[in-house]
């Protein structure tokens, strides 16, 4: 640390927004206080008294320490550290911390003999910086799996790879996606809390990239990146796509059986059965703005719908197709503009609830998952309908913590009203007839695009 003159603290919010502060070298070992009003803002600023937030007893702090030892280089410069820390009150953990959740997501399977291991998979699209009108990066030569200066001209994304392995973020694989200016951005698997938090300094690091890039004669580029849902319409959304596996106590992945039907062990089906049972009621986390639904509907290959399959991208969670190292779920529900921590947490406890509860896994999805389907149990259609579904599931909330689920649930509830007050003849009125060609409303483009 010697190196540094500063320390970058930061912290996930209820959005996953980063707060934080620079703090001087010499006292970064006190840590910092912040309001622990943060909890009670929307995207606009506005407060309202969410549960946890304290907005009504005084706005107290809420203290964030860290090890020293997780101290890494940040890419502001080379004189600042980065870190991620945690946030207490009175000496205990904050109840309505989102990375708090991830951790006694965490301790449930540790508890039982495993360890979850997690690996994030991100889809961004690159954009000309215009919050008003926003348009995709010009990238006329960009195909499906496109690499090199067709897909990527201003070498931006190469960029932001490069500055992220510098810092200890190791990402697996980069390419371009489905449409023009889109990347897929997947980073390396790892234990759960550690995945959670690279996936977190990563998307921060890589909107930060992208805005300050330059041309060769220094002037700045002019763009920006996004991992909204739904940034563009008529063209593909971007989620974030969580691969779980569970080690046992000898570090083998519990989910592999060479007997098992496609490889699979009990333990993975029950899991499976866990996220399909949970699966409207955990979409609200996985998908927490107005302008997620718009990417959640049909024929998206999305996790639209409570299903499963083997090698199959049109069910909301797939499977690899046969035993060994590699066997894992994914879970394809997840929103771009997720909070990592809280999607994260609620796969790992609903898979875990499915265990402790002994659900019976379903039949898998074999039909084209387009015209034909093996369920009618699907996400909603709106961001209101879908925290009525979560608040339904008391036994997941409960799981992820009834706290920070409160505290989401008011938030979010503030936040469609603001929606529905505010956007005027923007307002969608019935949202079960999206079909992701619609403009986005203004009211999106200004409450999320900044921040996602």
């Amino acid at each position: 640390m010697t190196d540094w003159d500063r320390v970058r603290v930061l912290w996930p919010d209820h959005y996953g927004l980063a707060r934080g502060k620079y703090v001087p070298i010499r006292l970064a070992h006190q840590g910092a206080n912040h309001c622990v009003c943060v909890f009670a803002l929307g995207y606009d600023r506005s407060m309202a008294p969410a549960p946890g937030a304290y907005l009504l007893e005084g706005l107290p702090d809420t203290h964030v320490s860290f090890d020293a030892a997780d101290v890494r280089q940040g890419w502001d410069d080379d004189a600042t550290g980065v870190v991620i820390g945690d946030l207490t009150m009175h000496g205990e953990p904050l109840p309505v911390s989102p990375r708090e959740a991830l951790r006694r997501a965490v301790a449930g399977w540790e508890a039982l003999g495993y360890s979850p291991k997690v690996g994030l998979e991100f889809e961004a699209y690159v954009f000309n910086g215009n919050m008003e009108s926003p348009r995709p990066y010009d990238t006329p030569r960009s195909m499906v799996y496109g690499t090199g200066p067709g897909s990527d001209p201003a070498g931006v994304i190469t960029s932001l790879v490069r500055t992220a392995e510098s810092v200890g973020i190791a990402v697996e694989s980069v390419n371009a996606e489905y449409d023009e200016g889109q990347f897929e951005l997947t980073l390396e698997y790892g234990d759960a809390l550690a995945a959670v938090d690279d996936a977190f300094l990563f998307r921060l690091l890589a909107r930060e990239s992208v805005l300050t890039a330059t041309d060769s004669a220094g002037r700045p580029l002019g763009l920006d990146l996004t991992f909204l849902g739904k940034p563009f319409p008529g063209v593909s959304g971007t989620g974030i796509h969580v691969n779980l596996s569970l080690a046992d106590a000898d570090g083998d992945n519990a989910f592999s059986d060479v007997s098992g039907a496609h490889g699979m062990s009990d333990l993975a089906r029950g899991c499976l059965a866990g996220l399909i049972h949970h699966h409207r009621g955990m979409t609200a986390l996985a998908a927490p703005t107005v302008n997620a639904y718009r990417r959640l509907r049909p024929g998206e290959i999305n996790g639209y719908w409570a299903n499963w399959g083997v090698e199959h991208r049109c069910a909301g969670n797939r499977v690899p197709s046969g035993a060994g190292p590699g066997m894992r779920i994914e879970s394809r529900i997840g929103d771009g503009a997720a909070n990592p921590y809280l999607l994260v947490a609620a796969v790992l406890q609903a898979a875990r609830l499915g265990v402790a509860d002994g659900l019976e896994c379903p039949d898998p999805l074999t039909a084209d998952g387009f015209e034909e389907i093996n369920t009618d149990v699907r996400c909603a259609h709106s961001l209101n309908e879908a925290l009525d579904d979560m608040e339904a599931d008391e036994a997941l909330c409960a799981a992820v913590g009834s706290d920070v689920c409160a505290n989401f649930v008011f938030n979010k509830r503030e936040e469609w009203g603001r929606y529905t007050a505010e956007a005027g003849d923007e307002v969608v009125a019935d949202w079960d007839a999206i079909t992701g060609t619609e403009p986005l409303s203004q009211w999106e483009l200004k409450q999320y695009l900044p921040y996602h």
